[in-house]
């Protein structure tokens, strides 16, 4: 690893004011992982290599190979971006000696060429606005943007198209429907058909939430007098914990919101059981959100299946555009949820005294709509329903279960969520003992490999597994088990640098428990 000395010196003295927590905490994490799989008989190993470290041969991996190793191969040449090389100081160059690994799928997926030329011929051929014209520009622009709702629809096995609202992402489908709970403050809205919150009424989410799952629903409290009630991690994993669900859920829950899989532990949560304990113990009338952002590009998911009211999702982390996302709600309960925004395209009849609104989708799709983003969206979807969900959830589990264990024999390393052998999506977040996850990431990136390092958007969730930030490196279906291997090899050669550096420094500052305090180098 080629490093500066200038850069090294100035790294050993950022390691002087060391960081929380202790290794002695990391230790704890490791010990509690070790208990929980053990007591955990209902977890379902995913493969038969041995989990015991003292059992595995520590070269086992040299000779694993991958039951479907002709998936991403195949699909490596639809990604011009993974071609991307580097040269000795990490720059982009086309003589480079180092190629992108590519790790941060969980924060946005790579873009096949189906998609990106999808967008260049809508606005080579036809550009225009959508639902407001008769000449054929309009029409094919609105055929196009329309068929899109419709690869949507049959993608998730909604009941109908106007199930489908087109938003920014899940962060605005979320807040559409937490704005339009809320729009009264509490009081009973005029059409006594609508849906609100009033004071009283609680709200149930998780401390594992990302924050767009979180802040909307904070503003909800705020505005209406609703209650808002977290479910506290899972002091083991920090897992999803049914018990201390099911104790927050009584006669005033109007309201649940949770993840479908956490995009920093990547367990996945018991969605039969969340909607059996919802239904059976709340109000008669609460309604459960899906926040499936990690979900839906890695596996089928149906939301008639599911029994939950909404599912919110983006576009952009299943190989669609940055810009698109959608909302999917049975539709007669996005027709009681007053609007969002208002403006064209959302109306039925406009008077100067007070306004009718459309039904659903159109309801809540004020203004022009990104026509190019959704069009890429219903592209990405051709293109991941010709792969197959089925065989791209498969492929992931045990690209997965891999990246688990690889990490699992590194020493210093503690990786957050469900221990070896259990079920969890393509990702793992970790801490190391001997460097902060932004200088890991930095120093990573320099040897071509993209993760991604600090809370995640899950400020919650680390500090109560005792942490400030995280490292983590997230899987797609165009990874290979070559790309786990090369981020294995630069993580054990950076932690290795990392600890020639800081040695016993700073151990008694780092008894101090001030993570927040240190600054990381970059």
């Amino acid at each position: 690893m080629a490093i500066n000395r200038a850069l090294a010196i100035a790294l050993h003295l950022s390691l002087a004011a060391a960081f929380s927590p202790p290794p002695s905490h990391h230790a704890a994490i490791r010990q509690r992982q070790t208990l929980a799989l053990s007591v955990a008989s209902s977890s379902t190993p995913l493969t038969s290599s041995p989990t015991n470290e003292e059992d595995r041969d520590p070269s086992w991996w040299k000779d694993f190979q991958l039951n479907d190793s002709t998936l991403a191969p195949s699909v490596l040449n639809d990604f011009p971006i993974l071609s991307t090389q580097f040269d000795l100081d990490g720059k982009i160059s086309q003589d480079g000696n180092k190629r992108l690994v590519y790790l941060d799928s969980a924060a946005t997926s790579q873009k096949p060429t189906a998609v990106t030329d999808a967008l260049t011929r809508y606005y080579e051929h036809a550009n225009s606005n959508v639902h407001r014209g008769a000449h054929a520009l309009s029409r094919e622009a609105t055929e196009q943007y329309e068929s899109a709702r419709d690869k949507v629809t049959s993608f998730i096995n909604a009941s109908s198209r106007n199930e489908i609202v087109f938003t920014s992402g899940a962060t605005e489908a979320i807040n559409l429907v937490a704005t339009s709970l809320s729009h009264t403050c509490g009081r009973a809205p005029s059409n006594s058909r609508d849906l609100y919150l009033a004071e009283g009424d609680e709200i149930v989410i998780t401390e594992s939430e990302h924050h767009s799952n979180i802040v909307p629903w904070q503003m909800v409290a705020e505005r209406t007098g609703a209650v808002l009630k977290y479910v506290p991690a899972c002091s083991i994993t920090g897992g999803f914990d049914l018990e201390a669900f099911e104790e927050l859920i009584g006669p005033n829950t109007k309201f649940v919101s949770v993840q479908h899989v956490s995009n920093v532990l990547g367990n996945i949560n018991p969605v039969d059981e969340i909607v059996k304990i919802v239904r059976s113990e709340a109000h008669p009338g609460a309604k459960i959100m899906l926040d499936a952002c990690q979900s839906v590009p890695h596996m089928k998911v149906d939301v008639q299946s599911l029994g939950v009211d909404f599912i919110a999702a983006s576009g952009h982390k299943m190989c669609g555009p940055t810009g698109i996302g959608f909302l999917w709600g049975k539709e007669s309960i996005l027709n009681s949820l007053a609007p969002y925004k208002g403006g064209g395209e959302m109306i039925d009849q406009v008077y100067m005294d007070h306004s009718t609104y459309a039904p659903a989708p159109a309801r809540f799709e004020a203004g022009t709509p990104a026509i190019a983003q959704a069009i890429g969206l219903g592209a990405a979807i051709d293109y991941i329903t010709e792969i197959g969900m089925d065989r791209i959830h498969d492929y992931e589990v045990e690209l997965a279960d891999y990246l688990r264990r690889r990490l699992d024999d590194v020493k210093g390393v503690t990786v957050l969520g469900p221990p070896v052998g259990t079920d969890r999506a393509a990702l793992c977040a970790f801490v190391s003992e001997v460097v902060h996850p932004s200088d890991l990431g930095t120093f990573l990136d320099v040897e071509g490999v993209a993760i991604r390092a600090g809370h995640h958007c899950c400020q919650p969730l680390h500090r109560a597994l005792g942490y400030s930030h995280s490292a983590r490196a997230s899987l797609y279906f165009y990874n290979t088990k070559e790309d786990v291997d090369e981020f294995i090899k630069a993580l054990e050669e950076t932690l290795k640098f990392f600890g020639s550096l800081g040695g016993d420094a700073g151990e008694d500052e780092a008894e101090s428990g001030d993570d927040d305090a240190f600054v990381p180098l970059f």
